[in-house]
């Protein structure tokens, strides 16, 4: 099968109606969780790649976990853009949790990132480039809690109706193995009106709403 051929099966895939309900799932662990850490609460470490994605995913979690955000994406190109998104993350936590919660902001390489994706750079967006985006980036995220001492880690991206909450629960699902001190958190934050909330979120707070994903590879001219 070549990359076209496999690229249509992928999309054909991607309408079935043979999912596994990932929100559901989230909501299952949460009831577990209540259930289990009755004398503290867990700590989570939250992959948050943009203001408008995490909003809802901050209020929604908060209620049962100590959360920290990790801003781990060297993904994002070009510099600038990269450090808008941060400071509009900034903005938000102060603006709407008065900076109570923390913001890990590893150093920041985009030549290196580039080099994981710049093989597939061909793509069409939300093809294997992005898996491998992904990969990378809840990878290091992992890493970091698991070294850090987090009950659980979890990614905003499933709150996004352009990305592939199935193929980001796959990956999570797969870093329980590699790293086993800590516990990925199943979710598809979109589900139950949660993209409704995320854009009042974003009205709320007038946040800027970037018009591509983040890599040099998913930004087109005609986007400004």
């Amino acid at each position: 099968m070549n990359d076209k051929e496999e690229y249509l099966n992928y999309l054909r895939q991607r309408k079935s109606s043979e999912k596994t309900n990932y929100y559901l799932a989230g909501e299952k662990e949460l009831q577990k969780i209540r259930s289990e850490y009755t004398d503290r609460r867990p700590r989570l470490l939250l992959h948050a790649c943009c203001a408008v994605c995490a909003g809802w995913p901050l209020e929604y979690l908060s209620e049962t976990f100590d959360i920290t955000i990790y801003y781990g994406n060297s993904n994002i190109w070009p510099a600038e853009e990269y450090e808008h998104r941060l400071s509009e993350l900034k903005r938000l936590v102060h603006e709407a949790w008065n900076d109570r919660i923390d913001i890990v902001v590893p150093a920041y390489d985009n030549e290196a990132f580039n080099r994981i994706l710049e093989p597939r750079k061909d793509d069409p967006e939300g093809w294997k480039r992005c898996f491998l985006c992904y990969e990378a980036r809840l990878d290091e995220a992992c890493a970091y809690a698991d070294e850090h001492d987090y009950d659980y880690f979890t990614t905003v991206m499933t709150v996004s109706r352009q990305k592939n909450s199935q193929k980001i629960n796959e990956i999570g699902k797969a870093l329980d193995t590699k790293y086993p001190h800590v516990h990925y958190f199943f979710s598809d934050f979109k589900k139950k009106n949660g993209h409704i909330r995320r854009n009042e979120i974003i009205a709320e707070y007038s946040l800027y709403n970037q018009q591509y994903c983040g890599c040099m590879y998913s930004y087109r001219p005609d986007q400004d």
